[in-house]
C-alpha cells in the first residue's frame, strides 16, 4: 500500500461536508466559541513533555469532526502504518522514507535494516565520545575545540537546529551551507588547523554547494599544514557514496553511511547526527532518538481525534484548503529555538510544495501554504503588525518553554506573557472594547487562528518529540492531499541550471535563450572587477 491507494481528498464526502461548513464558519467570531465549556480540554493533547493547545484555532464540534472523518476517508492509519513498516511511499524514487527506523529499538517489522543502524549508529557515537573526551585528537595531539559542519538544506538545518538548542560542550560548532565566499572566509575566520575538525554532509557526496565548500575548507587546511596526510585526522565525511569520499581524501574510519532509504530532511538521527553527538555526547543523542521514538509510538497508536501530528496536519488543511490562508508563521519563544524556524519552513515547504498528485495528475488544490515566522518579541516588534491589522489570512503556531534552564525568573515571566497575550490578541482582537472614543486604526479584529505548543522544558527528549510531531504532520499532510513528500524535482532542475549559468559566466557569448538573463550575465561579466575565468570550469 502506498499514498496511491487513497482518492482524490476533495472527492471525499467529508471534504464536501467541510466545503459546507467552511461557508459559515466566518459568520462566528472565534471568541464566541472559545466560550465552550471544556473547550481547552477538549482541543489540546498532551504528548510527553509537549502540550499542544489548538483551542484557539477556528473550529468547533462539527468542524472538528469533519476534520477526523477526511483522515479517516483518506486512509491515513493505513498509511501510517505502511511508511513506518517500510513500504515504497516515495514512489518516484521508488524507495521506502525510514527515517522513524532509525530511531526504534529493534522493530521486528524493520529487521532487514537494524543491524546496520545499530552498527552504524555504535561507529558513530564511539568517534564523537573520543571527540569529546579528547582522545581523538588533531594530528599534532592536540584536542579538537572548533568543528565546521559543512552541509546543505537536510544535511545541515537539523544539525543546527538540535546544537543551537542543546550544545553544552565547550567545542564551537559552526555551520557553512551557502556557496558564498563572504560565508566561507567567517566560517573559516580565526580558526587553527591542528584543532579544527570538518564534517562534511552530503547523501550522494555530489552536491555542488558542499563540495565546493569543503574544498575550500582543504585547501585552507593543506595551506596552513603542508600535511596531506594530516587530512585523515580532521576531516569526517557522511554519504552513501564511498567513493567520492575516498576520492577527497576522507580516511576510510571517518566515513559514516546515510542510506538512500533516509530523506536528507529527515536525516539527523542518522549519523548525519555525529555533530549533534559531538555537541552533547552520546547518552544525550540517545535521549533525542527517545523522544522521538515516543511521538512515532504516539503518531501510530493514538487514535485520530487525540493525534498530535494528525490534527496539526488537518488544522493546516483546513486553515489553508478551507479558510484561504496562504501562510503559516512558527513564532518561537526560546531563543534556543529560533533555528526550528528554518529547519520546519525546509521540512514543510521542501516536502509538501508540490502540484502533481502520486498518480500524476495536477493538484487541483492548494498544497503546502508558505511557511515563515521569527523569535519571540523580536518578531512583535517587526511584523506582528501585519499578523494583527493586515488583510492576509494566516494562521500561526506559538512555541514555548515552561522551565527556561536559566535564573533570569523576571525575563522569561515577561516572555511568556508576551506569548501568551499575543495568541490572546490574535484571538480576541480588541472589538469587545471598541466604542465611539476609539478610532477606527485602533480597531484589531482578532479571529486568528493559532496553535499553542508548551515544553516543560527543553532537554533532548522534548526536542526529539517537537522534531517528530512535525516531521509526521507533514507526512500526514502528503497523505491526505496525495502527494509525494519525501522527493524534490524543483530543487534537481535548479541545480541543473546553475550549472549551466555558471558556464555561461565565464563565456564570452551565452546561449542562454532567456533574454533577462543573458542581460544580467552580461551586466555581471561587464562590471566584474575579476572576469571569470572559463579554465576554471
Amino acid at each position: 500500500m502506498t499514498n496511491q491507494s487513497t482518492r482524490r481528498p476533495e472527492r471525499t464526502a467529508a471534504w464536501k461536508q467541510l466545503t459546507q461548513l467552511a461557508e459559515i464558519a466566518p459568520q462566528t467570531h472565534n471568541r464566541d466559541r472559545v466560550d465552550e465549556p471544556d473547550r481547552f480540554e477538549k482541543y489540546s493533547v498532551r504528548v510527553g513533555s509537549l502540550l499542544i493547545d489548538f483551542s484557539k484555532q477556528r473550529i468547533d464540534r462539527p468542524i472538528f469532526r469533519g476534520l477526523t472523518a477526511l483522515a479517516e476517508e483518506c486512509r491515513v492509519p493505513d498509511l501510517v502504518s505502511a511508511q513506518m513498516t517500510g513500504e515504497i511511499v516515495n514512489a518516484t524514487e521508488h524507495r521506502p522514507a525510514l527515517h522513524t527506523a532509525l530511531r526504534t529499538p529493534n522493530d521486528a517489522k524493520l529487521i532487514s535494516v537494524n543491524h546496520d543502524i545499530e552498527l552504524e549508529r555504535s561507529r558513530m557515537l564511539l568517534y564523537a565520545d573520543a571527540v569529546r573526551s579528547g582522545e581523538k585528537t588533531g594530528f599534532t595531539g592536540r584536542r579538537i575545540t572548533h568543528i565546521v559542519h559543512i552541509g546543505v538544506g537536510g544535511s545541515h538545518l537539523g544539525c543546527e537546529l538540535v546544537c543551537r538548542a542543546l550544545n553544552r560542550s565547550g567545542i564551537e560548532i559552526r555551520f557553512l551551507a551557502n556557496i558564498d565566499g563572504a560565508a566561507t572566509n567567517r566560517a573559516l575566520r580565526g580558526l587553527d588547523p591542528e584543532t579544527t575538525l570538518f564534517i562534511i554532509v552530503s547523501k550522494t557526496f555530489t552536491t555542488l554547494e558542499t563540495l565546493v565548500n569543503a574544498q575550500a575548507a582543504r585547501t585552507w587546511f593543506l595551506e596552513r599544514t603542508c600535511d596531506t596526510v594530516a587530512v585523515a585526522s580532521h576531516f569526517v565525511a557522511v554519504s552513501n557514496n564511498a567513493h567520492e569520499m575516498t576520492k577527497f581524501g576522507i580516511a576510510t574510519a571517518n566515513q559514516f553511511t546515510l542510506w538512500d532509504w533516509v530523506g536528507g530532511r529527515f536525516s539527523l538521527w542518522s549519523s548525519v547526527g555525529i555533530t549533534i553527538a559531538i555537541a552533547i555526547g552520546s547518552s544525550e543523542f540517545g535521549k533525542l532518538l527517545s523522544g522521538a521514538t515516543a511521538m512515532d509510538q504516539h503518531f501510530r497508536d493514538a487514535p485520530i481525534a487525540k493525534n498530535a501530528p494528525v490534527i496539526l496536519a488537518l488544522l493546516a488543511i483546513w486553515n489553508s484548503n478551507f479558510l484561504g490562508a496562504q501562510t503559516h508563521s512558527v513564532l518561537s519563544y526560546d531563543s534556543r529555538l529560533k533555528t526550528f524556524i528554518e529547519f520546519v519552513q525546509q521540512l514543510e515547504m521542501e516536502s509538501n510544495g508540490k502540484r502533481v498528485h502520486t498518480d500524476g495528475s495536477i493538484c487541483n488544490i492548494d498544497t503546502s501554504p508558505v511557511i515563515w515566522g521569527g523569535e519571540g518579541t523580536n518578531g512583535q516588534h517587526a511584523f506582528h503588525q501585519l499578523l494583527h491589522q493586515g488583510t492576509r489570512a494566516f494562521s500561526a503556531d506559538f512555541l514555548t518553554t515552561i522551565d527556561p534552564e536559566h535564573d533570569r525568573a523576571e525575563h522569561h515571566r515577561w516572555l511568556l506573557a508576551n506569548c501568551l497575550s499575543q495568541s490572546q490578541v490574535m484571538l480576541y482582537g480588541n472589538l469587545n472594547q471598541v466604542s465611539d472614543s476609539i478610532d477606527v486604526h485602533e480597531i484589531v479584529t482578532g479571529d486568528r487562528a493559532t496553535t499553542t505548543i508548551l515544553i516543560d522544558k527543553l532537554n533532548p527528549e522534548a526536542l526529539g518529540s517537537l522534531i517528530a510531531l512535525y516531521e509526521h504532520k507533514v507526512a500526514c499532510l502528503g497523505m491526505i492531499w496525495r502527494i509525494n513528500s519525501y522527493d524534490q524535482w524543483g530543487v534537481e532542475l535548479g541545480k541543473r541550471i546553475a550549472r549551466e549559468i555558471y558556464r555561461d559566466l565565464g563565456s564570452p557569448s551565452s546561449e542562454n535563450t532567456d533574454r533577462s538573463t543573458d542581460g544580467l550575465i552580461r551586466t555581471i561579466r561587464e562590471r566584474t572587477n575579476s572576469p571569470f575565468d572559463d579554465g576554471n570550469n
